[in-house]
C-alpha cells in the first residue's frame, strides 16, 4: 500500500456497527496465542529487560539471555501445552519457522493437540521492518512455506515479530496466502482491511493482556497479571451482551512457562471457563465466523462503494 495518514481500513466506532454474533450465542471469543520463538546462539539477543540491542553493539554469544529463552522451548512450552489442554483450549501459536528446523517435537505436539500455527517470521532476532522489500517478501514466503512443510497445513494467520510491518507487508502476506493479521491492536472486534485479495482481516490481538509487556514494560507482578486477565475478561464479557467481542491472551513459553508465573494463566482460565456463552476458539475459527456475519457483509459493501 502507499503511505497514508490512516490505516488501510475504515474508521467505524464500535458503537455504530451491526451487531456481531458468535456461534451458539457466545458473547465473547477467547483465543490464546503462545508466541513460540527461536533465537540462534550466534545471533543478536534482547537485553536483560527484553530491550532491542543494536546489531553493531551486540555481544555474541549472550549466554544468559539466550538460555532464558531456550528454557521456554525446552521446558516452558510443555507447561503451556499441559495447562491449556486442561481447560480445553487449543492454542493459536505464533511460530518462528526456525522452530520447525531445531525443535520439531514442539510442532508435533502442537499438531497432536489440535493447535493452529500462525506465521511469525523466521526468527525473532530479525524483524520485517529491518529488511529491504525483496528480502521482506522472501522472508515471509520462506516462513510460511517452512511451517506448511513441517505441519502439513499452510498458515492463514500472521503475527509479525515485534508486530512490525512496512508499507509492503500486507501485500506480501496476501500473496503468500495469509488471510488474517494480528499486528493492528486497535479493536475488540475483527474488521476487514482494504488491502489484499481477498481483503485481509484484522483479528484483535493485545499488547496489554500479553505477558512480555506486562512483566517487562508495565512491571506487573504475577498476581497483577492474573487480575489484569480477569478484569479484561469481565469487561469484554459484559459488553459482549450487546455485540460480541474478542479477547486475546498472548503468552511466551520463556515468560508464562516459568513455574512461578504459570499460575496466573491457570487461574485466569479457570475464571473464564466458569462462565457460559464463552467460545474457546482458534484464530482462524474466529475469522471464519466473522466473515459469515452481518458486520463483515456491511464492511465489504462499504469497501465496494
Amino acid at each position: 500500500m502507499e503511505p497514508r495518514r490512516y490505516g488501510p481500513f475504515a474508521y467505524v466506532p464500535i458503537t455504530r456497527r451491526p451487531r456481531l454474533e458468535w456461534p451458539n450465542g457466545a458473547q465473547l471469543a477467547i483465543w490464546v496465542n503462545p508466541n513460540i520463538e527461536y533465537f540462534g546462539l550466534d545471533d543478536v539477543m534482547p537485553g536483560n529487560t527484553n530491550e532491542r540491542v543494536a546489531r553493531d553493539h551486540a555481544k555474541i554469544p549472550n549466554v544468559r539471555n539466550w538460555s532464558v529463552r531456550d528454557y521456554g522451548n525446552r521446558v516452558g512450552v510443555w507447561r503451556l501445552f499441559e495447562t491449556l489442554a486442561r481447560y480445553g483450549v487449543r492454542g493459536t501459536a505464533a511460530l518462528n519457522s526456525e522452530v520447525c528446523d531445531h525443535h520439531p517435537e514442539i510442532v508435533a505436539e502442537a499438531r497432536r493437540l489440535g493447535w493452529e500455527l500462525m506465521g511469525h517470521g523466521q526468527t525473532n532476532a530479525l524483524r520485517i521492518n529491518e529488511m529491504g522489500s525483496e528480502q521482506e517478501r522472501s522472508a515471509i514466503f520462506a516462513a510460511i512455506d517452512r511451517i506448511e512443510a513441517a505441519s502439513g497445513t499452510r498458515p492463514t494467520g500472521w503475527l509479525g515479530p515485534g508486530l512490525a510491518e512496512t508499507w509492503h507487508t500486507l501485500e506480501h502476506l496476501s500473496a503468500a496466502g495469509i488471510r488474517y493479521v494480528c499486528d493492528w491492536v486497535n479493536d475488540d472486534q475483527p474488521y476487514t482491511m482494504t488491502v489484499g485479495m481477498p481483503p485481509m482481516v484484522s483479528l484483535p490481538y493485545s499488547v496489554q493482556t500479553n505477558d512480555v509487556p506486562a512483566y517487562f514494560d508495565f512491571k506487573c507482578s504475577v498476581p497483577e497479571f492474573e487480575r489484569m486477565l480477569k478484569a479484561q475478561f469481565d469487561v469484554l464479557y459484559r459488553e459482549g451482551e450487546r455485540s460480541a467481542r474478542v479477547m486475546a491472551i498472548a503468552v511466551h513459553p520463556f515468560v508464562t512457562g516459568q513455574p512461578h508465573r504459570i499460575g496466573a494463566l491457570d487461574a485466569a482460565l479457570e475464571h473464564i471457563c466458569k462462565h457460559e456463552r464463552v467460545w474457546l476458539a482458534t484464530g482462524s475459527e474466529i475469522v471464519a465466523a466473522y466473515q459469515d456475519s452481518a458486520l463483515a457483509e456491511t464492511e465489504r459493501e462499504a469497501a465496494a462503494g
